[in-house]
């Protein structure tokens, strides 16, 4: 190597290492604002009522062992060392967990997996290298469909219980940071102004969501960061001032002895931690979160290893630990710390409820990009608007931070314990590990979330009910909705249009081609749907360009837009029929409908266009086959076919030409010019009048054709699924977005056709 080519090697490390530690910075407030705040409510949430502070400490020092070990080996252990490994090309969360096992197995309940998803650059499969017990678990999860079934349910679970910590979290905060106000107001004027206040706080914090976050998103790290260097700097003085000796307390003998006095469990473990694969999370935590929650927490126990006397008038807090002279600074930054970790926590929910809509696991919602450079930034105002009426809600009703304690510590636990029953399995199928390896990893971890989780519940009556519910409502919502997806899938599927009704169409029965594109959504990923058979036999036409078109979604986070769309035929070429599989990533953002017919048109013209190079010297094909036979379109495919053959592309917005054979759709809107001949040899006749067809249908217009389905069950079915389905689904069918929003799709241009389903 050179001396210039080293230097430059040292150059890209350094700037690596800025990008790393800038991304580290930056997750403060992404990713660890919850975690942060904790200190605000764990000691006031931990200690009973009912339990008598001796002199001794033992129940103080007993609580600090727990946390500082709790944090230990759950966060920093489990997550930061293990967890975050277990990322799905960067994504991390329990649909993430799920989409990388059915990746690696095929336990996924939508039967629409294709061999050509596999052959994303995003998939991120490797080569079978089981071993045999590997591939007898493999076997086994694949082979029974209960297995697949229950594997949902917890997932669901999953989903559920971070879905309600939405709910708890910003409540549980914004309530801890404003009780602060205690302190300076009697015990009556601090009851009425406290709630009012969390109310408006929280109202303010969802009023302003649809801005999206990235517009104030550079405020949050350094709020969270100076935040951590309070909380720290509070505690190293609590220690030096109170009890240097408090560093006794890490031991676990004191743990041990809190239970063996209390015979309770504690609550301590309320750190919540964003699934997030960066090396940057590392860091972050390592070096600045972790350091500062012990300091944090060991200054508490050390101010009330002094303070700890009933009848001595002081309370268990936050804020009685803060001198008095810098107490209301201390206030207003722990108000904004706490927006924070709210923020968060309300931006992880629409994330996670995304996710589970591209599952087919939640009902259709209106999903908002607040930012075109951030793919994450969403908006769901449904789901925003529910989470603040609820926050308020249990705002309102709880009015105890310790009720509020136990409903946010069984959400979190059941969240961790789904977690590492998810990572377990990702342990065996994804990287290969042994069972051993996974089962001990399930063993230690899980061992310790049970024994939280048995503390949470025995907390039902006094707030921990909270999140069951929530939980069970959001698990019966998703749990039938992704039924009723399945079985009407199964249903098109069964009763889909041989190719040869849809080629015998024509003008001897009285069927006619109109002028322009009809784009007809399925969710097969072949066959004719039989909503089209519907639509034909109440109006006897269908466009000259016919496209089957199918929405999606792989079990990646992302599709490459070169690898979106997968093109193929559905008869002989002059039927002019064609299927365009549209390939999206639970994380993908959706395309304007103006945009997606431009490219989609764009890649049907360059799919014609491929056939010419591909199909040279190919047998004739049956129809069955043709119809399977599927292309990838993507900006590869077509700069290689322009080298091979020299004729010009589709473009986007080229400058206007004088050449006669450049032709302009007429529709508004529309910004693509195609050119139709090339000086390549290669464009023969056939394929000229074909993209003729193709540009004079876009001239003419667009149509989408889409199906109003309706379901039902058959006489005789059990109560569960009358109720499943005639209740619950058409019930949430009837009040969630439809499929054209859902789609973009504009109402001028807008052909439903009304389908019953019966199961």
């Amino acid at each position: 190597m050179d001396p210039e080519s080293g230097k430059s090697d040292d150059h890209q490390k350094k700037v690596s290492w800025k990008a790393v530690l800038l991304l580290a910075y930056q997750s403060l407030g992404v990713a660890y604002g919850d975690l942060s705040i904790s200190p605000l409510y764990v000691f006031k949430s931990t200690f009973a009522e009912d339990i008598e502070h001796s002199e001794t400490n033992i129940e103080i020092y007993g609580a600090l062992s727990f946390v500082f070990w709790t944090l230990t080996l759950l966060p920093l252990f489990k997550y930061v060392f293990i967890v975050l490994r277990a990322d799905d090309n960067g994504e991390g969360g329990t649909f993430a967990l799920y989409s990388l096992i059915c990746r690696h197995a095929n336990v996924s309940l939508l039967p629409n997996r294709q061999l050509a998803d596999e052959q994303l650059s995003t998939y991120t499969i490797e080569p079978p290298t089981e071993t045999e017990t590997n591939s007898r678990l493999k076997f086994l999860l694949e082979k029974h469909k209960t297995l697949h079934t229950v594997l949902l349910i917890v997932v669901m679970l999953g989903t559920g219980m971070v879905i309600g910590d939405g709910v708890l979290t910003p409540t549980m905060s914004v309530f801890s940071a404003v009780s602060g106000l205690e302190l300076s107001m009697s015990k009556q004027h601090h009851e009425f102004a406290v709630v009012p206040i969390t109310c408006f706080i929280i109202i303010c914090l969802f009023a302003l969501q649809h801005y999206g976050t990235h517009r104030v998103s550079f405020l949050f790290a350094p709020i969270i960061l100076v935040w951590l260097i309070c909380i720290s700097a509070l505690g190293i003085y609590n220690i030096a001032t109170w009890n240097p000796r408090i560093f006794q307390a890490l031991s676990p003998y004191y743990m041990f002895n809190f239970l063996k006095k209390t015979k309770k469990g504690s609550e301590a473990m309320f750190a919540d931690l964003g699934h997030f694969s960066y090396l940057s999370m590392q860091i972050a935590f390592t070096l600045i979160v972790y350091p500062a929650l012990i300091l944090a927490y060991m200054g508490q126990a050390a101010y009330l290893s002094k303070h700890h006397m009933i009848d001595s008038g002081y309370k268990i807090g936050f804020y009685v630990y803060v001198p008095e002279v810098i107490r209301w600074p201390v206030l207003i930054l722990a108000i904004f710390a706490a927006a924070v970790g709210s923020q968060a926590i309300i931006s992880c929910t629409f994330s996670i409820i995304n996710q589970s809509q591209a599952h087919g696991c939640f009902p259709r919602v209106k999903v908002i990009h607040t930012s075109d450079k951030i793919s994450g930034q969403i908006y769901i105002p449904e789901i925003n608007w529910i989470l603040m009426i609820l926050c308020i809600a249990v705002a309102v009703g709880f009015r105890n931070l310790k009720h509020l304690g136990n409903a946010q510590g069984l959400a979190l636990m059941t969240v961790m314990l789904v977690t590492t029953c998810l990572t377990s399995l990702v342990m065996i199928l994804s990287w290969k590990r042994s069972p051993l390896v996974a089962l001990s990893f399930l063993v230690i971890f899980g061992s310790i979330e049970i024994f939280y989780f048995s503390a949470s519940l025995t907390k039902f009556l006094d707030g921990a009910w909270l999140p069951i519910l929530l939980a069970i409502l959001l698990m019966t919502i998703m749990f039938i909705w992704h039924y009723a997806t399945t079985k009407k899938y199964e249903h098109d599927f069964q009763n889909k249009v041989s190719l040869e009704w849809l080629l015998a169409l024509g003008e001897n029965i009285g069927v006619a081609r109109v002028p322009g594109i009809g784009l007809v959504y399925t969710d097969l990923i072949s066959g004719v749907p039989s909503n089209f058979s519907r639509f034909i036999t109440n109006l006897p036409a269908y466009h000259r360009i016919l496209v089957f078109v199918c929405i999606k979604y792989v079990p990646v986070p992302f599709v490459p837009p070169a690898e979106r769309y997968l093109l193929g035929r559905v008869g002989p070429e002059e039927h002019r029929s064609y299927r365009c599989i549209v390939r999206y990533g639970y994380r993908d953002v959706h395309q304007d409908v103006n945009s997606f017919e431009t490219e989609l048109v764009a890649s049907l013209a360059d799919f014609i266009r491929m056939e010419v190079k591909y199909d040279r010297g190919r047998e004739r094909q049956s129809m069955d086959e043709a119809d399977r036979r599927l292309t990838v379109i993507g900006s590869s495919c077509i700069n290689e076919i322009e080298e091979t053959f020299g004729f010009g592309s589709v473009s986007v917005e080229l400058p206007s030409s004088e050449s006669n054979a450049e032709i302009k759709p007429a529709v508004v809107g529309k910004k693509v010019r195609f050119l139709i001949e090339g000086s390549g040899p290669s464009l023969v006749s056939p394929v000229s009048e074909e993209l003729n067809d193709l540009f004079e249908a876009c001239e003419a217009g667009t149509a989408f054709i889409l199906g109003n389905s309706h379901v039902k069950t058959k006489p005789g079915s059990h109560i569960f699924k009358k109720f499943a389905i005639d209740i619950g689904y058409n019930f949430l069918k009837r009040n969630c977005r439809g499929p054209e929003v859902a789609l973009r799709v504009p109402p001028a241009s807008l052909l439903e056709v009304g389908m019953v389903y019966v199961f």
